[in-house]
């Protein structure tokens, strides 16, 4: 009888919630009351909606379907692609437009970050971007809110450019200024010695015609303290973690180029696609190369809590009121423009959870 080699460790208690067997979901967020909520980008696949709701096990267009039918003719209220889904814990949804399908030059006049009232479903209010705001370059990926400061709150969304500048946007919710800061940043862009590994092969753009080139994305992860006093935040191909005060994020007497003696270095937390902050000052951040979920203690303690062959590309993160971590798992790495064209992503993509008897770090 042939002796049993060692294997590797996989733990962590993981539930699947839903399974995606059509379109590829990059975003999920759950509401205070328990409602979950995905979105679709457009990268190729056929999305019939952007935004869903999870619904008796069903998606369903939200807020509806004509929503999520662009219509050039009303580009403000109309979904083009969106990337991230926010609820912010007291009956509002935020939803991030890139206007950008496939990573093309941004829709003019359609990035955008739209709130949705969860009571009645409905569009309350539309923020647009200027020119200086939304470069050519620009593709909008995550967005963290605080009602705390300011007369109605405060944005903060990061630009994950694969041809331009990083950053972070500021948006005044009271009356829409945005500003880009730690623009071109080291802190906001590629790491660039940085080659991912995911199943064990580098990651790299790898053309139909046979062409590669390095796999380059700026600021992605994003997280917001308890507080709101702190964003963390990470370039996508990057394994390093950095933090910023928000107030001199707001604070526009500071110089861009000073900005940068703000920003603190956390240390190396894997690379992420999510991350987000539990009520106690934990941070959850995904770690795609190793199949793995890891969260940053207050203490400054790091721990792997779920290392599981299933998650494939941990993407967005969101808490909820059961004190679940959720997680969208899409196999981004098999996606075709990484393999010559070839799409070797298995259907269903999931959304997965973990128990981590914690709250979601509130927005007021």
């Amino acid at each position: 009888m042939k002796p049993m080699l060692p294997m590797e460790r996989y733990f962590g208690k993981l539930e699947l919630v839903y399974s995606f067997y059509e379109a590829m979901p990059t975003g999920v967020t759950v509401s205070e009351t328990g409602r979950i909520f995905i979105c679709f980008p457009k990268w190729g696949d056929v999305v019939k909606f952007t935004v869903a709701e999870i619904v008796e096990g069903q998606l369903q267009p939200y807020p509806s379907y004509e929503t999520n039918l662009f219509d050039p003719g009303n580009i403000t209220m109309s979904f083009i692609s969106v990337q991230s889904v926010v609820a912010d814990g007291r009956g509002t949804l935020w939803v991030l437009d890139t206007a950008a399908p496939n990573f093309s030059e941004p829709i003019k006049g359609g990035a955008k970050l739209v709130a949705i009232d969860l009571k009645s479903n409905t569009i309350k209010k539309v923020y647009n971007f200027s020119e200086n705001v939304v470069l050519p370059t620009t593709y909008l990926n995550d967005v963290r809110i605080d009602f705390r400061v300011g007369k109605a709150g405060y944005a903060y969304i990061t630009d994950s450019s694969s041809k331009g500048p990083g950053a972070i946007i500021v948006l005044d919710l009271e009356n829409g200024n945005s500003f880009r800061r730690l623009n071109g940043a080291i802190s906001t862009s590629p790491d660039p010695y940085f080659i991912p590994k995911v199943e064990g092969q580098m990651l790299m753009n790898r053309n139909k015609d046979g062409s590669t080139s390095p796999f380059r994305l700026a600021s992605d992860s994003l997280a917001i303290s308890p507080d709101g006093k702190i964003v963390y935040f990470s370039p996508l191909t990057s394994r390093h973690l950095f933090s910023i005060s928000t107030e001199s994020l707001r604070d526009k007497t500071i110089s861009d180029l000073d900005l940068s003696y703000y920003v603190g270095y956390l240390g190396e937390k894997g690379a992420s696609d999510g991350m987000i902050t539990d009520a106690e000052g934990t941070v959850y951040t995904g770690d795609y190369e190793n199949n793995s979920i890891r969260k940053l203690s207050p203490n400054g303690i790091m721990e792997t809590i779920a290392h599981d062959p299933r998650i494939l590309w941990p993407d967005t993160f969101s808490i909820g009121p059961d004190r679940y971590l959720y997680v969208i798992v899409n196999q981004l790495h098999r996606q075709p423009r990484f393999h010559y064209g070839k799409d070797l992503r298995q259907k269903p993509y999931s959304l997965l959870r973990i128990k981590i008897d914690q709250f979601p770090a509130p927005t007021f």
